[in-house]
């Protein structure tokens, strides 16, 4: 039959302003995307998905339906229809095929059978008392009928919230296999989407004929409708929609059923993949299965339409599900014809933990040549790595998209390569007493011994931007504590990334663990990485604070090590000495002002600015072309003051900094506890007395008396190289080396002891007498 269509009654209610209009959507609606996609091109990776234009969401009746089958999830609706509205009103069209018109019908059909048998009873037996009611089965097309004007009169009421119009179509097998149906229905949709109307389609399942066996899917220009699945492939192919978004009460495809010990959710699957996965048990209501999805999918995807089929009942990620999905995250399970050359991020996971196991139980000598081998061969291939740096530099150069600070982190130079070849070495050193030294050992009672040794932490995530010399220090560290290692460089740095990448694994050879680096070049998202809380136990992020802050942010279960800023002082005493004054000032900011050890921020004492040390301060500062901002009371003693600082927790990171006055030390280490980061301070007096004072009382990571804050760093405190500096206050603060990558587990030895021995009955006592330590010999 020719579909039918019901417009809703409230056209003008698009140009009205909702009583009820979220913050959520006026804070995403506002900004119109360049949706430039063409149809029929194959989408080769998720990122392609912000391009989408129009966007068919499938609802299966699990997503529509509440666990009890009774009736709609209507929150679950509600939070769908959210995302949806949001993505109308960015310019995207959106259609919606929805289940759920034969679970509305069963639960209105319920209530009025139940409701004239408790009359009807009441009626014949005169009084209150009614016998136990049951409820006959119901059909499922009376149940269609009852429920389509209700499923449909909710969705209007729910967009209406968002000044946004539907319609709906009803359409069967027929609608598609007659040429003149199919073009009114094609023109119909087309006409609707022209208005910026939502059309929410469903089979008419008060008339369809049950499906046909094996006359599903029999090539791209034959579908059978037989459930919502099929209808949503076929219409998503025949409106040339760029993304088909299947809603189920799965996470995706999984290579084995799903709750199954091994089962692992499939992010992209790809043509041809069948045969490598297993199909669980259908879902709970519905007609169609993950197999029929699959089969679905496949077909719009030969059609031109990218799918992703994934979880829309999770209370966690429905209320985003679909508006993640088409930002690119990793939601569900990606179809695609294209597969990237490589292995895929879990791929390359798994294959660095394996790796780091084998590196993990290599001798402390051989895991010692390894990292001598990396030393070597980075000054061997200088030409070679500083060839690739300079063609990063003139790419980095030519786009102008990086400051000049970045700029600087992302140069090379020979000196700064054989300043990592000296770190490389002093790392390979002491990796001979790292992995397996013990660190205690206990008699808990004769011939039970314990002991607690050093091992490594497992798979070490590091994201670094701009700065390719934290790779080989990250690796030698990673090389000499046994922990595999997943790098994520940025694409500023992508050729020396590449280059010393290739070296690492050239020196991992020498011993056979070439998979325990591994270099993520795919084009995976930061934020997808740090998802992988199963496979990853620590993250260390390596550059802006904005980085740190984004990537804890986005780290769920899996710590971050790391400090998201360094904002660090010098306080200058009234009692310090000018020449140290200067030098240590001028060394603090200007040495590298991009570092995060940097100075950012300038105290002084009161009794200072009357002082030529003063002067003599801003007359260096300016020299060197340090722009000054002034603190509120440090403005206050000028007449004509720099520019007031906006904020005093600011990291310039340039050749900028703020000076602010305070009365005492003690005023100074307050003002450090409330705008610092608590990264590296420094004093600078010559009274021994008030350095111990400030020493004791900061609780920075790094805390210096006469020294600049660049020394806070692992080469210069002599740890060889350091992951990053972390102002945690567990595991590991300030320069993370060697120690900062390694736990510790307990090992017991006995001879068939039992807790029950050590009971009152029992005939054994707990010792709990100190062991001496063996100590190793790593000369």
């Amino acid at each position: 039959m020719f579909p039918r269509l019901a417009l809703c009654s409230h056209l003008t209610s698009r140009t009205r302003q909702s009583n009820v209009c979220p913050l959520f959507i006026r804070a995403f609606s506002q900004t119109k995307f360049p949706l430039t996609r063409s149809h029929g091109k194959s989408v080769a990776h998720r990122s392609e998905l912000k391009q989408a234009r129009r966007i068919v969401v499938k609802l299966g009746s699990a997503v529509v339906t509440r666990g009890d089958e009774g009736g709609l999830a209507l929150g679950r609706l509600a939070s769908i229809v959210e995302q949806v509205a949001v993505l109308q009103n960015q310019g995207r069209e959106m259609m919606i095929v929805t289940s759920g018109a034969v679970a509305f019908g069963k639960q209105r059909l319920r209530h009025e059978i139940l409701l004239s048998q408790s009359v009807r009873q009441a009626l014949h037996s005169g009084q209150n008392q009614l016998k136990e009611m049951s409820v006959p089965v119901l059909e499922a097309r009376a149940c269609a009928a009852a429920g389509q004007s209700g499923l449909m009169a909710l969705y209007e009421a729910m967009f209406t919230q968002y000044s946004t119009c539907t319609a709906q179509i009803l359409v069967t097998n027929l609608d598609f296999h007659d040429e003149q149906k199919r073009r009114n229905l094609n023109s119909t949709l087309h006409e609707l989407l022209r208005m910026n109307i939502v059309p929410i389609i469903n089979t008419n399942d008060a008339v369809v004929p049950p499906p046909v066996p094996n006359s599903d899917l029999q090539g791209v220009n034959v579908i059978s409708i037989k459930d919502n699945d099929s209808l949503a492939a076929r219409l998503a192919v025949e409106m040339k929609a760029d993304l088909l978004i299947a809603l189920s009460d799965v996470e995706g495809l999984y290579d084995s059923p799903p709750g199954t010990d091994d089962a692992k959710l499939i992010d992209i699957f790809y043509p041809g993949d069948q045969q490598s996965i297993t199909y669980g048990s259908k879902s709970r209501v519905g007609i169609g299965g993950m197999e029929a999805k699959v089969k679905a999918a496949l077909w719009a995807l030969q059609g031109g339409t990218a799918v992703v089929i994934a979880n829309g009942t999770h209370p966690k990620v429905t209320g985003h599900v679909i508006t993640d999905i088409v930002e690119g995250k990793k939601v569900g399970t990606f179809f695609s014809e294209v597969k990237p050359a490589g292995p895929t991020v879990e791929q390359q996971t798994e294959m660095a933990r394996h790796g780091g196991r084998a590196l993990a139980a290599l001798l402390p000598e051989e895991r010692g040549e390894i990292i001598c081998c990396f030393a070597d061969l980075l000054t061997e291939k200088k030409d070679e790595i500083l060839s690739a740096n300079r063609r990063d530099m003139e790419l980095a150069s030519a786009s102008g998209r990086l400051s000049l600070p970045l700029l600087n982190r992302l140069s090379l130079s020979s000196s700064k390569l054989n300043s990592l070849a000296i770190g490389l070495r002093q790392i390979a050193v002491s990796s001979r007493n790292s992995v397996g030294q013990v660190l205690r050992r206990t008699r808990v009672a004769n011939n039970l011994e314990l002991e607690q040794i050093t091992v490594p932490i497992g798979v070490l995530l590091v994201i670094f931007e701009s700065r390719p010399d934290c790779l080989p220090q990250v690796s030698a560290l990673a090389i000499a504590s046994g922990n595999a290692l997943l790098l994520k460089g940025g694409k500023e740095a992508a050729n020396t990334n590449k280059i010393l990448h290739q070296l690492a694994q050239e020196a991992l050879s020498v011993h056979g663990v070439n998979d325990a680096i591994q270099l993520v070049s795919t084009r995976e998202e930061v934020e997808d990485l740090c998802r992988l809380d199963k496979m990853i136990d620590l993250i260390i992020p390596r550059g802006s604070s904005q980085l740190v802050r984004e990537i804890q942010k986005a780290a769920k279960g899996i710590p971050v090590l790391g400090h998201s800023e360094g904002i660090c002082h010098v306080y200058i005493d009234a009692e310090a000495s000018i020449d140290k004054a200067i030098g240590i000032v001028k060394d603090s900011k200007c040495d590298y002002p991009a570092a995060c050890n940097a100075m950012e921020t300038l105290l002084i004492h009161r009794d200072l600015l009357r002082m030529p040390m003063f002067d003599q301060i801003i007359d260096m500062l300016r020299t060197e072309q340090v722009k000054i901002h002034a603190g509120p009371r440090f403005a206050s003693y000028l007449t004509f003051s720099p520019s007031e600082v906006k904020s005093l927790r600011t990291e310039y990171g340039d050749l900028e900094c703020c000076i602010e006055v305070v009365d005492s030390m003690q005023e100074a280490v307050d003002h450090i506890h409330k705008y610092g980061s608590s990264h590296t301070d420094v004093i600078i007096t010559e009274n021994e007395e008030t350095a111990e004072q400030f020493l004791q009382q900061l609780d920075s990571a790094c805390v210096f008396w006469n020294a600049s804050s660049r020394f806070a760093d692992g080469y210069r405190f002599g740890l060889g190289a350091e992951v990053g500096i972390s102002t945690a206050r567990i595991h590991a603060r300030g320069p993370v080396g060697l120690e900062g990558l390694l736990t510790t587990k307990w090992v017991l030895r006995g001879e068939g002891h039992t807790v029950a021995d050590f009971s009152e009955q029992g005939s054994m006592k707990y010792l709990h007498e100190n062991i001496p330590v063996p100590t190793r010999n790593i000369s």
